[in-house]
């Protein structure tokens, strides 16, 4: 693996950052996850608008979008792989121990891992904690992501692949990475940004490409969709099956799988919507 952090590409033992960084000591950092197809990354666009924006939400500098894109295609041509998932690592770089940030500037980490397209359709539970739809960090791809490594932790106990969260106020909010979907009556629904889910980029294209509606949802909305599906950089258009202790038709339904059948073809077409 060959890892581009600040400005030069790196083997895996040299590519070292301080321990006093603000990514590791406080969580003082943003991300993106970009699918990388045959080495070309898809929506590299919009990933970067959201890296901006969420830097912008925690007040860090603006990332050189020219040098983001740079690091990619190197790290892309050092390790060619067929499907890989492209990370991309903006903190706020060294300083204190405490909440201040320092004055050295942001670090910026890429890096590219194999993987391979996910199954159709999987399984996901509820759990009881909630998102802050009104919280400092809504909306931001922040790496202050430990609460997602619980849920996630909770539902791979349960055989699950996904953990689904409401708000404070009862609606239907996203997973631990992945937006989420219902079909009522033969329409679409998702959450709004204003429930405080992630504005995900595969869930803009859906919202633009299917005809999705954004709407407020109550939590139990679960137990009686007909259709549910998952949306991520990863997931693509994903079919749930199980929800807790619901079952969902083993294969994806008439609406989720024209959703399917819609994004592949779409993004097909088109590496950078």
């Amino acid at each position: 693996m060959r890892i581009w952090l600040d400005g030069e590409l790196r083997d895996l033992e040299s590519a070292r950052i301080s321990v006093l960084d603000h990514g590791l000591t406080v969580g003082d950092g943003v991300f993106e996850t970009v699918k990388a197809v045959h080495g070309t990354p898809f929506a590299l666009t919009r990933h970067l608008d959201r890296l901006t924006r969420s830097a912008r939400g925690l007040g860090l500098p603006d990332p050189d979008h020219d040098e983001v894109r740079r690091a990619c295609a190197a790290v892309l041509e050092a390790d060619p792989v067929p499907l890989g998932r492209l990370r991309i690592t903006y903190t706020g770089g060294h300083g204190p121990l405490g909440s201040d940030r320092g004055d050295q500037g942001p670090t910026l980490v890429v890096a590219l891992g194999e993987t391979s397209r996910r199954p159709d359709s999987t399984a996901a539970i509820t759990v009881a904690w909630t998102r802050n739809e009104r919280g400092a960090l809504a909306g931001v791809k922040s790496t202050s992501y430990a609460e997602n490594v619980v849920a996630l932790a909770r539902a791979h106990q349960h055989g699950a692949s996904e953990a689904l969260f409401g708000n404070t106020v009862g609606q239907l909010c996203e997973g631990t990475g992945s937006n989420v979907f219902v079909v009522l009556d033969g329409e679409i629904h998702t959450p709004p940004v204003t429930s405080g889910c992630l504005p995900g980029i595969t869930r803009a294209l859906v919202v633009e490409w299917v005809g999705a509606k954004e709407t407020d949802l109550p939590l139990d909305v679960l137990r009686r969709a007909d259709e549910v599906f998952l949306t991520s950089t990863l997931r693509d258009v994903q079919a749930l099956h199980q929800i807790d202790d619901r079952q969902l038709p083993g294969t994806q339904g008439p609406v989720t799988a024209e959703a399917m059948r819609i994004f592949d073809d779409r993004a097909g077409r088109d590496l950078d919507p």
